[in-house]
């Protein structure tokens, strides 16, 4: 299956995978002329500490139906930069421009040039279903687990 990807910015890179079986396809920044305006000189968009920016890609990505596509962490960003994505879910439905929520959870700035790779993105297969209300009688009670919440398997 190929993802069929429109460059919305002629700068805009498409999405690559540094190895064929990877489950994620790296995403790049390319500013848009919102954010070209917050840039400072050499050393990029500064994200200050504690700061959440959503960063465009330049690009426009057609979800399969009964896919969705979830932006998530690049590893050596959130570990070395302490810069985290936050919710981003794509539906089949979107058409418009891919943007990553990146979020600054350390306490130094840091910057992103155009071109960086920040997030990836894995397309995941769901299941597309209704829903139905049903009488707490009809409801499935009887597991092991019961209505066990938060910490009620003894994890700390």
């Amino acid at each position: 299956m190929n993802l069929k990807v429109v460059k919305i910015r002629p700068d805009a890179k498409l999405p690559t995978r540094a190895f064929p079986a990877d489950a994620g396809m790296d995403l790049y920044f390319c500013p848009n002329s919102e954010l070209a305006t917050r840039m400072i000189s050499v050393m990029g968009l500064a994200i200050e500490m504690r700061e959440s920016i959503l960063l465009s890609t330049g690009l426009k990505i057609e979800v399969p139906y009964g896919h969705m596509l979830e932006i998530k962490n690049k590893s050596g960003i959130a570990y070395k930069r302490q810069l985290l994505v936050g919710a981003c879910v794509i539906d089949s439905g979107y058409a418009g421009e891919i943007f990553i929520n990146l979020q600054n959870i350390g306490w130094k700035t840091q910057y992103v040039k155009a071109g960086d790779k920040l997030a990836q993105a894995v397309l995941i297969p769901i299941a597309v279903c209704g829903v139905e209300e049903v009488t707490e009688k009809e409801f499935k009670a009887d597991s092991q687990r019961g209505t066990g919440g938060f910490g009620s398997t003894g994890d700390s």
